[in-house]
């Protein structure tokens, strides 16, 4: 039975290299997966999905994807799985139109995406996901420290964390950084700014 899927995880949380792990398996099996981005995401060009590891592959935007939808006849559709990167900057509305093609054309759509933003507050996409998504995945990182990272910090040239600005601003990894709660409300952001020790632990189940 075909889903909405919602993978989410904090920063460097391999979530991209995960999609297109995903991807690439649907292709081995002879499947045909539509990889899709959100227009406002062209970092790494207009029709790339790249992951920070050096995986990548071609994409169509999202909204380009739903408007051929709404001009759709029959129903059958000619893919298999549809793969959305960078989910959370997606509107309701969007959000909508996927589970549709779930519920419609029996054809599962994964997402994938941060939850919450640099003040740790949620993204439009990613709520709507979270309350209508018929299987939710916390795709885990870890703090500098150890411990399970929730948080995404934005962070200036010096490393201290920025609390205040817009609410999107596109940059790689050294804009942001995962943390875990207790060091992003601390306002640490590494090892080098504690003046006592403190053990690391396991990512928390």
């Amino acid at each position: 039975m075909a889903k909405l899927y919602f993978k989410f995880g904090a920063v460097g949380a391999s979530k991209t290299a995960n999609a297109l792990m995903v991807r690439y398996n649907y292709l081995e099996r002879g499947k045909v997966p539509v990889m899709l981005k959100p227009r406002m995401e062209c970092r790494d060009g207009e029709h790339t999905i790249r992951s920070r590891i050096g995986l990548e592959a071609e994409c169509a935007f999202v909204e380009d994807f739903l408007e051929s939808m709404k001009h759709h006849q029959g129903d059958e559709v000619d893919f298999d799985v549809v793969i959305v990167d960078e989910a959370q900057f997606l509107t309701t509305q969007q959000i909508d139109e996927l589970a549709a093609i779930v519920d419609n054309y029996d054809v599962s759509v994964i997402c994938y995406g941060l939850r919450t933003d640099f003040q740790g507050e949620g993204f439009e996409g990613a709520t709507r996901l979270l309350l209508i998504a018929d299987k939710i995945e916390n795709i885990k990182t870890v703090c500098w420290c150890g411990r399970a990272a929730c948080f995404n910090a934005r962070i200036d040239n010096q490393g201290n964390i920025i609390r205040a600005g817009d609410k999107i601003v596109f940059g790689g990894t050294g804009t942001y950084i995962s943390l875990c709660r207790k060091h992003y409300y601390q306002g640490i952001t590494s090892g080098n700014a504690m003046n006592t020790d403190e053990s690391l632990s396991l990512v928390e189940e």
